[in-house]
């Protein structure tokens, strides 16, 4: 097996949990440098795939290398080169900021007083939590959590970040703020973006996957994929009570309400009938032709050079 310089390369990996669901199947990526995208629904493996690129759990087959790292094998030496940010972290609500980044870079072995402050001020300032430094965490908004969870997950200078989920539940503001910062992350080393909102990685990241039930449905560069689509996808305004006929007569991939109707997307390489408009796809129209299937249609067309179908 070839493993990528600086990349991340995983090879035949699955897990089952005691409760006998199979939570990864087979699953072999290529990650290399720079912004990654692991786009599925809640319950797809997303997470049981950080976990395991995070050392926390060990798969039951397959093999994972950060470079010439073996990451099931080199947990301690992976850790050292590691940024993880879960979907759901504790803080300590009574530490301010500064104080407890200082307690997780003596953690990380920043053991030079000097250091340490140095390496604190600077991850706090890219953080843009610098002026909050003093403030309790019991008091941030769930965005400064967030990136004060980064600037956890970036001590030490890591080759791998992982960040889980990181958007949910944020408001649009803050989620704008945290994508800006987590943009400027990806030039030196791998940074994973696992998510089930299609809007994070279409904005930020130059690859993706799509995971659904422990399987990979797609491995492309996102544009790539859009383009594509083209000529493929076709959209209708109709009443919600037409809709099952339509599921019945074509391949519908989304259907979602507009100004009290309901606006269908539709997969077709050809006009699919009456009332039928093209419609220019995007991310995520590829992410429901991935999920319903459709993209084994796309794939006895030419196809577009990079995509993995």
């Amino acid at each position: 097996m070839k493993n990528q310089p600086g990349g991340l390369t995983i090879r035949n990996v699955s897990k089952r949990y005691a409760n006998g669901v199979q939570a990864l199947h087979n699953v072999s990526l290529d990650i290399p440098p720079g912004m990654y995208g692991l786009l599925g629904p809640n319950g797809a493996g997303k997470s049981t795939l950080m976990r395991t690129l995070a050392t926390l759990q060990e798969p039951d087959a397959g093999h994972i290398f950060l470079g010439d790292l073996d990451v099931v094998n080199q947990k301690e030496a992976v850790r050292q080169t590691l940024g993880y940010l879960p979907q759901e972290f504790g803080v300590y609500p009574k530490a301010s900021a500064e104080e407890l980044l200082d307690y997780f870079a003596v953690l990380k072995g920043i053991t030079n007083r000097a250091v340490r402050r140095a390496t604190t001020e600077a991850l706090l300032r890219q953080t843009n939590l610098w002026d909050k430094r003093k403030q309790k965490l019991g008091g941030f908004s769930g965005g400064m959590k967030q990136r004060f969870g980064v600037a956890v997950a970036l001590l030490g200078n890591p080759r791998l970040l992982i960040v889980d989920e990181p958007t949910a539940g944020l408001d649009p503001a803050e989620r704008v703020r945290f994508l800006n910062l987590l943009s400027e992350l990806g030039e030196n080393s791998v940074v994973i973006l696992s998510t089930h909102i299609v809007e994070d990685v279409s904005e930020l990241c130059t690859n993706m996957a799509i995971i659904n039930q422990g399987h990979i449905l797609l491995e492309a560069e996102p544009q790539q994929a859009v383009a594509s689509l083209r000529g493929c996808i076709w959209r209708k305004l109709t009443d919600k009570r037409a809709l099952p006929a339509l599921e019945q007569e074509h391949q519908v991939i989304s259907a979602k309400l507009l100004s009290g109707r309901t606006l269908v997307h539709v997969f077709s390489p050809d006009m699919p009938g009456h009332g039928f408009e093209p419609v220019e796809p995007d991310l995520e129209d590829v992410y429901f032709s991935a999920m319903t299937g459709c993209f084994t249609a796309v794939s006895q067309q030419p196809k577009a050079e990079g995509i993995t179908l």
